[in-house]
């Protein structure tokens, strides 16, 4: 789906409906608007359900003031007119209320993007702006001002976040991206301190090789057609578990020997459909598609794995946490836990970017899933559902390991009752 083409109060309803649906707003809380050509701007209405906004609720101001909808505009468009007149580059503005981000609104923090590469360059500098009054003057000139100095991203002293785009689903990535973030980077000062990447580091991303030569491809297999069907499935779901989020996660399947279907680069993970899906084979990608940057280091897992049928790497909020720390994830908390995941090593940053086949050769009957530092988890199945399992496991585990200290002393499964669980579920 072409996001840019739907009209802004489509490309309204659908973000909002989006930031409603991942707990980021409340019904009464959080606005966008749109400034499209003609300098007319379309925004969210006030009082109205933002569970249940509609496009005949959105408001449009135009350019000459003049006030069009059922409903008034958001009490805060002060602040958006504010922001367009300063940083006239920007044609969308997303805000609202993420709770980890409202806990950095009123810490006086803000959340360290340099925990994740992807994250770091969706995000860019982020600055403060100072509370005044909602629906103010004072706060639209604060927000603007702040917005003037050259961020896309501006937290609200005790209010929350604003962010600014080209589109608005650009804003909209750029506020989950760091809602994300800082829901990692809060789970993770749970466990220990957790770790940021040099600008060395940050860079590598964007050097990373992953331009294939092209092949036209002559004819879409039955298999293809489901597999691509499968993917676009799993990320869906994944986005809607908060599994992935708009601008990360990676799923790949195995069609054959040196065969796969992986997902696109740079392409918004929640509006995939079938025909985005890439095609690999030989070393060569589907004519006019673009790979995910990790498309080598899934090609040489299959290479070295022929057990394996797909891949999935994706930034899951707990899970991370113990990518971005020291502290080691113990899978021995209830039997699901440990026979899908076993043991769970963490993988150096530098071997994902620099030597896929060391990251491939991580992957053992022991260890079918990785913690890859300051990146990602990576799990591994025989098909498209076992990898997602694998995932969501993952992710629930971490959640419940992050929850025992408020509880007391995490009490591992025995030795004793590992080997029963061997005995029965894996051995053989």
């Amino acid at each position: 789906m072409n996001f840019d083409l739907l009209h802004p109060r489509e490309q309204i309803v659908s973000i909002m409906k989006r930031i409603y649906v991942g707990e980021m707003t409340t019904l009464s809380g959080g606005n966008l608007s749109v400034l499209d050509d003609h300098g007319d701007l379309w925004i969210t209405p006030a009082g109205v359900d933002k569970g249940r906004l509609t496009p005949g609720d959105v408001v449009c101001v135009r350019s000459d003031g003049t006030i069009e909808g059922p409903h008034r505009p958001s009490s805060e468009y002060p602040f958006h007119r504010a922001i367009y007149e300063r940083r006239p580059d920007l044609r969308a503005v997303v805000h609202c209320h993420p709770p980890a981000l409202v806990a950095y609104s009123i810490s006086g923090e803000t959340p360290d993007t340099r925990i994740i590469p992807q994250a770091n360059r969706v995000c860019g500098p982020i600055r403060y702006a100072p509370y005044a009054v909602p629906g103010s003057e004072a706060l639209g000139q604060n927000i603007a001002d702040t917005f003037a100095q050259g961020v896309d991203i501006v937290m609200l002293e005790n209010h929350g976040v604003a962010s600014g785009g080209a589109s608005l689903l650009e804003a909209y990535q750029r506020m989950e991206t760091l809602d994300f973030c800082a829901r990692t980077l809060i789970n993770a000062r749970g466990v220990g301190a957790y770790r940021t990447l040099s600008d060395a580091q940050l860079a590598q991303f964007t050097r990373r090789r992953y331009i294939l030569p092209e092949f036209e491809v002559g004819y879409h297999t039955s298999e293809e057609r489901q597999e691509r069907q499968q993917i676009v499935e799993i990320v869906h779901r994944a986005c809607d578990r908060h599994l992935m989020i708009s601008t990360e996660g990676v799923v790949s399947a195995r069609l054959g020997e040196d065969t796969f279907l992986i997902t696109p680069t740079g392409a918004d993970r929640r509006s995939l459909e079938i025909q985005d899906i890439v095609l690999v084979q030989e070393g060569q990608r589907e004519q006019g598609k673009m790979p995910s940057r990790s498309v080598n280091l899934h090609r040489e897992i299959y290479r070295m794995h022929p057990e394996i049928g797909s891949i999935i790497t994706a930034q899951s909020p707990s899970a991370v946490a113990y990518a971005v720390t020291p502290a080691t994830f113990d899978s021995r908390t209830i039997p699901e836990s440990y026979i899908l995941l076993r043991d769970v090593p963490c993988v150096s940053f530098d071997k994902l970017y620099g030597k896929p086949k060391e990251v491939a050769e991580a992957i053992t009957e022991r260890s079918p899933v990785l913690l890859i530092e300051n990146d990602c988890v990576l799990t591994t199945g025989a098909n498209v559902l076992k990898a997602f399992d694998r995932l969501e496991v993952l992710e629930y585990t971490a959640r419940a390991l992050l929850s025992v200290p408020v509880l007391g002393n995490f009490i591992a499964i025995d030795e004793g009752r590992i080997r029963e669980i061997e005995k029965k579920f894996l051995d053989g």
